[in-house]
């Protein structure tokens, strides 16, 4: 891993892969749904579609992009959004010119916005609420943050409305307070030597101006005193319980350790919840998860599951997770499975190198970190079980869960 810094403030990284014929460029901007006000959400997803309509010396990004041989796209998160691309390594200079262009003057047309409006509103439909389990985050968040917080709702926004709402002065104050230099990472993986990155970097990005970064002070948000619960009713196969735990921000050691829990709990079928749960004879559940969000400030620790019967009273699947979650805590792991989820990051990451496109997604995050490329996973295989242990008896003894049971529609109650 190389890097470098413009004095326009971007921070570039790089990493050579000469088995490949090919270059890819990420670009990360330190900025995502986490920037957006409660009554304009889903903006930074809308941006990042828009972004796609052009700038101001390429005014059709993909054609540009495909003449040279090149792919793209680009997704945003809660934290961070990033946009890549990869084309062959002698047209990797192309990568760097049509992504410069878009971070001085994308075009931000009104045509642009209104179509991309349409796309992103259609995509809300399909993905929150025509698809089962599509609106479960729009539910989950709100337990467990404050409705003024801004982890408190998904990516896509609270609302469709948000988005047909939003105006071009949004879009343009978007760029304006966010998309500088300063903000962004570039992560350059394939097969191209360090010194060209430098140059094709200096040459397409190094003009574009310094701009401010945004100041962000996010309050800190405390768990529940007792256990929230809430019923939620729609269109789905079968009844789904999730459990939540509020968790501690991205790179902390208890964010590490909640990383290997969820691995312990759920990560193929050597995993507790699988043999523990699932293979019980009178299992409540047909199948089972646990997730981190993995967010930069306080994140979730999440445990899922779906009834196998509907008759089975809910809460009966969620003491069964609740109680697995508590046993790792009360008789912690055998040196057997704290090494399993080790070889297990090793194997992750050793597929991660291999594919120069996912692993410049990989470069770009520990570059906005300021981290090397391998510090989590040393900092993972370093961790012993006692941490493990403690911090799953602060997070499933120590603090109160929110509990989201997600009924078929026609399990409704009838109201008069």
């Amino acid at each position: 891993m190389n890097t470098f810094v413009l004095d326009n403030g971007l921070r570039v990284v790089h990493s050579r892969h000469d088995r490949t014929a090919m270059v890819a460029v990420n670009v990360l901007y330190n900025t995502g749904a986490r920037d957006e006000r409660p009554d304009r959400t889903g903006l930074a997803h809308l941006f990042e579609h828009v972004m796609f309509g052009g700038s101001e010396h390429v005014p059709d990004f993909d054609a540009t992009l495909s003449a040279a041989g090149g792919v793209n796209n680009a997704f945003t998160g809660t934290d961070f959004t990033n946009y890549y691309a990869a084309a062959p390594a002698h047209n990797a200079e192309t990568l760097f010119c049509v992504e410069s262009d878009r971070m001085l003057s994308p075009l931000l047309s009104q045509q642009t916005i209104d179509v991309q409006r349409r796309v992103v509103m259609e995509e809300f439909s399909q993905q929150c609420l025509n698809r089962p389990y599509g609106d479960l985050m729009h539910h989950l968040l709100p337990m467990i943050y404050p409705a003024d917080h801004p982890y408190s709702w998904p990516v896509i926004g609270k609302t469709p409305q948000h988005v047909a709402d939003a105006t071009r002065d949004d879009i343009t104050g978007w760029f304006r307070d966010n998309y500088s230099p300063a903000n962004a990472v570039l992560a350059v993986t394939g097969n191209i030597p360090f010194e060209q990155a430098c140059r094709y970097a200096e040459k397409w990005f190094g003009p574009i101006p310094r701009r401010g970064v945004p100041v962000r002070d996010f309050p800190t948000v405390t768990p529940p005193a007792a256990p929230v619960i809430k019923t939620v009713y729609g269109n789905v196969p079968a009844t789904m319980v999730v459990v939540a735990w509020l968790g501690d921000p991205y790179g902390t050691d208890a964010y590490l350790a909640a990383d290997a829990i969820t691995d312990l709990l759920a990560a193929g079928r050597a995993a507790r919840l699988y043999h523990n749960v699932l293979l019980a004879p009178d299992s409540p559940l047909a199948d089972a998860d646990a997730s981190i969000t993995g967010y930069e400030h306080q994140g979730m620790l999440m445990m899922t599951g779906r009834l196998a019967d509907e008759d089975t009273d809910p809460m009966k699947a969620v003491e069964a997770l609740i109680a697995e979650g508590r046993r790792i805590a009360a008789d912690g792991i055998t040196a057997h499975e704290l090494q399993r989820l080790k070889n297990r990051q090793l194997s992750l990451d050793a597929d991660a190198r291999m594919d120069y496109l996912s692993y410049g997604q990989r470069l770009a995050m520990a570059g906005m970190h300021g981290e090397e490329d391998d510090t989590m996973l040393k900092r993972y295989l370093a961790m012993d079980a006692s941490l493990l242990t403690s911090v799953a008896d602060s997070i499933f003894n120590g603090t109160a869960p929110a509990v989201l049971i997600y009924r078929p529609r026609e399990l409704e109650p009838e109201t008069n």
